[in-house]
């Protein structure tokens, strides 16, 4: 308790009890303690700055990082220290600026040009229940079904399940273990050799005329893990993906990127002429990775980016038995061409 003193003027002097002060000085400390690993977390986002496999991984973890960091926060206000709450309150500030811009869009939703729609989904070794994918496809429609780690007993199944009715046109490159992928359509497709060089695992590059007119590419990305040695080949994979064109044919990139946002590399890809589906519509936080265990899924790997005349209309993500990454699927707008 507070002691109090009368003084000679009839005022009351309130004095501090030691237990009170000792209390708001442990708080103090615990803020500091709490805040100083999260303000350099800070800093290495802003900055683009991680380096190596283990921080390359972990960044991935920012958007919880950012809710954590009003923990110090509130210590620093509880404990009426000035500094820690000052350096609390820039941290939050600097995580709020990176993250709450993937929860609410950028505005850019327009119902205007030819719709194209897309699902993408990594069906882990081919393992992602077929059936679920058809009726993913049978429900929503999609021009492009985007699959990774398609194994040819996952093309089988596919079909099995309805998909060679639905979608007949394909561009595969199918095999065992992750290094498959493929693209299924409803539209007739056209391979692209030497769009770009790919590192990584199989990424077909196709080529498409929508029924309007308007004229599309697309590559199924599937790069490596930036897990020990192959962070190197990671980074030079997302390097390597071609830009987003100006002119000439729309470009969409989509597939399980093994990068979130909260990663430079993938950054600095979106940079060169791209928006991000999940981004633009506030879809942004929505997990991907890891789906179907007893730990939720919790980070977002995968990916659709459009060049920046395209814009979204609509972003969902759904849960695929069998498979360890949620399906996306992206809504788009394709402007009339000039």
């Amino acid at each position: 308790m507070d002691s109090t003193t009368d003084t000679p003027v009839g005022g009351v002097i309130a004095t501090p009890s030691r237990s009170g002060r000792s209390r708001r000085r442990a708080l103090g400390k615990l803020a500091w303690v709490a805040v100083t690993p999260l303000t350099a977390w800070a800093v290495v986002r802003l900055g683009g700055l991680e380096r190596g496999s283990f921080p390359t991984q972990i960044m991935t973890l920012t958007p919880y990082a950012a809710a954590g960091s009003l923990v110090p926060l509130v210590l620093g206000l509880l404990a009426r220290k000035k500094a820690v709450t000052v350096v609390a309150v820039a941290t939050a500030v600097a995580f709020g600026f990176t993250v709450l811009p993937r929860a609410i869009g950028d505005g850019s939703a327009t119902a205007a040009g030819e719709p194209f729609s897309m699902l993408t989904v990594n069906l882990f070794f081919g393992r992602g229940d077929a059936a679920t994918v058809v009726g993913l496809v049978r429900r929503h429609r999609p021009d492009i079904l985007n699959t990774q780690e398609l194994t040819p007993a996952a093309v089988a199944d596919l079909d099995a399940a309805g998909l060679k009715e639905l979608m007949p046109y394909r561009v595969l490159e199918d095999d065992w273990g992750a290094t498959g992928s493929g693209v299924f359509s409803s539209h007739p497709l056209t391979k692209l050799d030497g769009l770009f060089h790919p590192i990584g695992h199989n990424m077909p590059a196709v080529g498409m005329t929508l029924p309007g007119g308007a004229r599309l590419q697309l590559v199924d990305v599937h790069t490596f893990t930036p897990l020990g040695p192959q962070i190197t080949g990671w980074a030079e994979g997302l390097r390597a993906l071609p830009s987003g064109p100006a002119s000439g044919p729309f470009r969409i990139l989509a597939g399980d990127f093994n990068a979130s946002l909260d990663h430079a590399e993938l950054r600095r890809l979106v940079a060169r002429g791209y928006r991000d589906a999940g981004d633009a519509s506030g879809g942004g936080l929505t997990p991907t990775w890891p789906a179907n265990k007893r730990i939720p899924a919790s980070i977002t790997i995968d990916h659709v980016l459009a060049d920046q005349r395209v814009s979204v209309r609509g972003y969902q993500v759904y849960d695929v038995p069998g498979s360890d990454h949620r399906a996306v699927l992206a809504q788009l707008s394709l402007p009339a061409s000039r």
